[in-house]
């Protein structure tokens, strides 16, 4: 099925392409202008998160309520005259207009549509008039007027007034990817040992572990900054003991990430300590890392990955990487989806898997997506605009706190985490700024000298794939402490599930964003080295929340400083696999005594 729908797809392109040249349109002038690619960005923030979804970056007015410096470009016509104007956006949150409204400006002309208040909260061409160049190089900015996360994808100029670019993702696509270029053969990254996807705590400490007993490394993050949900970005602390191992050496490369607890949502950025888990990385001389490149598409063979595409979210430009093993730390799962690993999504059932805490019925329910946010007092009263267009709180029901802890959660079933990745973080805004403005309008004696001083705008994302490898970790595996020879990783950190917050449902029922969990305490664990590759890709580990286990036990194991010493025992096997010219899976059935000798040394 899926090859069926991998070959459909390239029948699309093709024909599109081929409609295309037939229609005599390369013989129209195009300029298509990718917003991400922007030399001066501006206050505009790039997100990548709804790339499976749009197959593209974008720019984002993420200013919290004020608008945010124009991002600005030089764009370069090969033929003057008159050019329609196209702008790709979206009305984010239509109440029936929504917040997120710019305009473009073209040789510092100010064209006369508003953008982003369609109404249409779906991407889409807006005809934005007709220009007239008469130079070579023209600027082209985009101006901000709410700093509320309008957002612009692209923008296309074209000599042919009756010329409407593609609608369809598959069009769009092998239309972008014409005007890009990008259908030439991608860069070289290199030929690597270990190819690790993802630089959360799990990518970095895999790609430190290995890198340090010699291997060649590849680390690869979407993001410009390493440590996923602990970065400045995101914000979240680092959870699970490393202190209560049975195997005391691991944990020191996570020890050595670690920037302290600053706790949930500090609005100090330095808290978080991105530039030093940089630095860390560069000073390893085996690893080369390459920031800001989403993976999207694999090579393999035989059940066997060969190389992995990159495209930076910035400049679009793309990148091969090859190597002998490939760890998926992406914690959606990424490269085992797209090599057809085998996986699960959402609850097994209590027939399924015997388990007390599993859910009745198999479904789709995942725990939630978290953007955290923080304000602070100030000298003097500032105000905050009534927003119609996010959810509405009242005396009956708000939210009387300063700033966020992990409860501001929104999924629960209602999103998928990974296609439904911006519309679910749009909830969370939607929330976010609803209750603060309620708070500063309606609270003012007690709010009306605090500012927000940070939203988060990337999804701390709990859950979505799980790779299933040659064992699957349950409640009983955790609840029992079954001692597995192979059992590595020692866990410590509750059975946490999380569900909509009762209060919160009354109001919010089937848009909830706050939630509440019951824990289940347990002792010290170990995770077995089996649930840290793929059962049915040979040359895949995974390591961080999307390894082999059941819903309910991973409740327990996502914590990242559990999912840190993961990516360690991944390093360990990835050169004990080099070493004997052996799979993941090999390392286990033949080597395992002396991967177990590594780790308790």
């Amino acid at each position: 099925m899926k090859r069926c729908k991998t070959l459909s797809m390239r029948v699309i392109s093709c024909l599109f392409l081929l409609l295309f040249n037939i229609a005599g349109v390369k013989a129209q002038q195009h300029v298509f202008v990718e917003t991400e690619s922007f030399e001066d960005k501006g206050g505009w923030v790039i997100d990548q998160q709804s790339f499976p979804v749009i197959h593209s970056s974008y720019l984002m007015a993420h200013g919290m309520g004020r608008p945010v410096k124009d991002a600005a470009t030089t764009v370069s016509f090969a033929k003057k005259g008159k050019y329609r104007v196209w702008v790709r956006t979206k009305d984010w949150a239509p109440f029936p207009k929504g917040p997120g409204r710019f305009q473009l400006t073209v040789d510092g002309k100010t064209l006369s549509p508003v953008f982003g208040e369609s109404g249409n909260d779906a991407w889409k061409w807006y005809d934005g008039g007709e220009v007239d160049i008469q130079k070579e190089q023209v600027k082209l900015s985009i101006h901000d007027l709410t700093g509320f996360n309008g957002r612009c994808d692209a923008i296309l100029f074209t000599d042919n007034a009756k010329f409407i670019p593609p609608a369809s993702n598959e069009a769009l696509t092998a239309f972008r990817s014409k005007l890009l270029n990008l259908t030439a053969a991608p860069k070289d990254g290199g030929n690597y040992d270990l190819v690790v996807v993802g630089g959360g705590i799990a990518g970095t400490c895999a790609a430190i572990s290995a890198s340090r007993l010699g291997l060649k490394v590849a680390l690869i993050q979407d993001r410009p900054v390493l440590g996923g949900n602990n970065s400045s970005e995101i914000r979240v602390h680092l959870m699970g003991d490393i202190d209560k191992n049975h195997y005391p050496k691991l944990g020191r490369i996570v020890r050595e990430m670690d920037n302290g607890d600053p706790g949930n949502g500090n609005p100090d950025a330095k808290e978080y300590g991105d530039a030093r888990k940089i630095q860390i990385v560069k000073a390893e001389k085996n690893i080369s890392l390459f920031l800001n490149t989403h993976v999207y598409k694999i090579e393999k063979g035989n059940n066997k990955i060969t190389a992995v595409i990159g495209r930076n979210i910035a400049t679009n430009q793309e990148y091969r990487f090859t190597g002998t093993y490939f760890s998926d730390c992406t914690g959606d799962g990424t490269v085992g989806y797209l090599a057809g690993a085998d996986y699960r999504f959402g609850r097994e059932s209590k027939s399924e898997t015997k388990e007390s805490l599993a859910a009745e019925k198999a479904d789709s329910f995942t725990l939630g997506t978290s953007n955290l946010w923080a304000s602070v007092p100030t000298d003097t009263v500032s105000s905050f605009p009534a927003t119609p267009w996010a959810l509405q709180f009242s005396d009956e029901y708000h939210i009387d706190e300063a700033k966020s802890d992990w409860e501001w959660e929104t999924g629960f079933g209602n999103f998928n985490t990974i296609y439904q990745a911006e519309q679910l973080r749009d909830h969370n805004l939607r929330a976010i700024y609803g209750n603060w403005s309620y708070l500063k309008n309606n609270k003012k004696d007690k709010y009306a000298k605090n500012a927000l001083a940070w939203v988060a705008y990337i999804g701390g994302k709990r859950e979505s794939r799980r790779i299933i490898g040659d064992h699957v970790l349950t409640q009983m595996d955790i609840q029992d402490g079954v001692q597995y020879p192979d059992g590595c990783v020692t866990a410590t950190w509750t059975i946490d599930l999380h569900f909509p917050q009762e209060k919160n449902s009354q109001y919010f029922q089937g848009q909830e964003f706050f939630a509440s969990t019951k824990h289940i305490r347990v002792a010290p664990y170990t995770i077995p080295y089996r649930c840290l590759y793929s059962r049915n890709i040979t040359n895949l580990f995974m390591a961080g929340r999307n390894i082999s286990t059941t819903h309910v036990a991973f409740g327990s194991t996502r914590v990242m400083r559990t999912c840190g010493m993961m990516g360690e025992v991944v390093g360990y096997a990835a050169f004990i696999g080099k070493k004997h010219n052996t799979s993941p899976k090999g390392v286990y059935e033949k080597h395992l005594s002396e991967l177990m000798g590594i780790i308790k040394d």
